[in-house]
């Protein structure tokens, strides 16, 4: 089973590459951001508690995502793989999600950096919120999810690096240049 991890900041452009990495490669994408706004539509109880988080630019908690997370895998042990868009964001989270994948007799083989400068990053989620109407792109709100980032989830760069998974690629240009600048790293690593 062939795991990876899509890292970035918020507007780098995660959602976007691990779809189709996951249609190329056929994985399973888990995006917990899609699936945080789904229990946010439907408001359930997670989505009620996420969504204070949420529409202050900040980390929904580890518990949280980490039980979302592991029911979409234990329903899911039997696809080739799996690409993590967006998760993890905390090193408890990174640490959570190889302890899980490790008692399942599976690991991460690859984390995909996507950088992106700050303005550019500005720039894509104010466009985002006008064209999507997302309460999570708003000015003020942008700069907090990009402190935050900055603050709690950059750290994980190091873990990763530490770990020899971590690959960084540059995340400004077409959609199509970005994704074969991806796909050749992936196939370095994929069977």
């Amino acid at each position: 089973m062939f795991n990876l991890v899509m890292f970035g900041p918020p507007g780098a452009g995660k959602g976007t590459q691990s779809l189709r990495i996951a249609q190329r490669f056929q994985l399973k994408h888990i995006s917990t951001g899609d699936i945080l706004r789904e229990e946010v539509r439907r408001e359930s109880l997670c989505g009620k508690l996420a969504r204070d988080y949420m529409d202050k630019g900040m980390l929904v908690p580890d518990e949280i995502l980490v039980n979302i997370l592991r029911q979409v895998v234990e329903e899911n042990r039997y696809v080739n793989g799996f690409v993590f868009d967006g998760f993890p964001r905390t090193l408890v989270q990174a640490e959570e999600l190889d302890q899980m994948l490790e008692r399942e007799k599976l690991m991460i083989k690859l984390v995909l950096e996507l950088e992106v400068n700050e303005d550019e990053l500005v720039n894509r989620l104010v466009k985002r919120a006008t064209d999507q109407g997302r309460s999570d792109d708003k000015p003020e709100v942008i700069r907090r999810r990009l402190e935050t980032y900055h603050n709690q989830t950059e750290p994980l760069l190091h873990y990763f690096r530490n770990q020899g998974k971590l690959v960084t690629v540059h995340g400004v240009g077409t959609i199509d240049h970005i994704s074969d600048m991806l796909y050749r790293e992936i196939e370095k690593f994929h069977p």
